[in-house]
């Protein structure tokens, strides 16, 4: 009987091994060696051409002292903190009112259909929205007597479009996570707190943000993540003008590997960008006590 349940355990093993194999696959060749090869060619100087030299912390030296490279990491920050302030709230509004109102299927399915546009897309379709000459955003507001706008040519107003153009495609996304974090509080809280006279902005204030911190801080981290690699709305809209308001830092490596052809400062600066995102990350984790739930706690 023993022996038996031994072989079991052991084909049970193998079957999971053989299931997981195409994802570990996948995982080594399209992330893990690419990482460490540009780990590498970060130390290098590389242009396709010629083969890799060892150039020591030549690419790094450069990356410090290079004006446009800070810049695009100012750029990249300011847009992180327009399209993350933004979307937040909004995703909170809308995840609140789902579940307060209606928690009707084909709402959710609306709410995440820009989602489901591709970036690419969605950046074409508002580049002919925000068009300052022909576009149907300038002709509403002259409809109701403002001034037409160079939302994407006007240094001043790059950035907040971009940003709002990303929070319209994501934010019914993470409005559908904030929302499935809401359904793991029971109702129960709500009625005692019903019962003691709390309205719903104080049980907002004191049940659901408190009770919602891991999902949130979750939903955080994966939202700057994603908003540190802004890429495509800027290389369609903007190609990172006027006058470099726009560019930001993966725009900038992209220009530096295949406009220039100089991989080993590009992969210098994805390597920085790497180590900015795991140092965000670990301090959001900590800060927001992502992996301790109040709920939990109460119990």
């Amino acid at each position: 009987m023993a022996t038996r349940t031994a072989e079991r355990a052991r084909d049970d093993t193998r079957l999971a091994l053989l299931f997981i194999l195409p994802a570990l696959i996948g995982f080594v060749v399209f992330l893990l060696w690419p990482t460490i090869r540009g780990v590498y060619l970060s130390f290098t100087r590389f242009n396709l051409l010629t083969p890799a030299r060892w150039s020591g912390l030549d690419n790094y030296t450069r990356m410090v002292q290079d004006p446009v490279f800070w810049n695009a990491m100012g750029v990249t920050v300011y847009y992180v903190v327009v399209n993350i302030a933004i979307q937040t709230a909004l995703a909170m509004v809308i995840a609140v009112l789902m579940q307060r109102l209606t928690r009707r299927t084909w709402l959710r399915g609306l709410v995440l259909t820009p989602y489901l546009v591709s970036n690419v897309v969605a950046a074409l379709v508002f580049l002919w929205i925000l068009d300052y000459q022909l576009g149907i955003g300038n002709r509403v507001l002259e409809l109701i007597g403002l001034d037409r706008i160079a939302f994407l040519a006007d240094s001043g107003w790059v950035i907040p479009t971009m940003a709002l153009i990303n929070v319209w495609r994501h934010v019914g996304y993470t409005a559908l996570l904030i929302f499935a974090g809401l359904q793991t509080i029971p109702e129960t809280l709500y009625e005692a707190a019903r019962v003691d006279g709390a309205n719903e902005v104080r049980m907002f204030r004191r049940i659901t943000l408190p009770l919602l911190r891991p999902v949130m801080a979750v939903v955080l981290i994966v939202t700057v993540v994603g908003s540190f690699q802004v890429f495509d709305t800027v290389a369609i809209t903007t190609r990172g003008g006027p006058v470099d308001s726009s560019r930001v830092l993966q725009f900038y490596i992209y220009e530096a590997a295949f406009s220039r052809f100089q991989f080993g400062y590009a992969s210098a600066m994805s390597v920085a960008l790497l180590a900015v995102l795991v140092v965000i990350t670990f301090v959001q984790y900590r800060l927001t006590r992502a992996g301790t739930s109040d709920l939990a706690g109460g119990g």
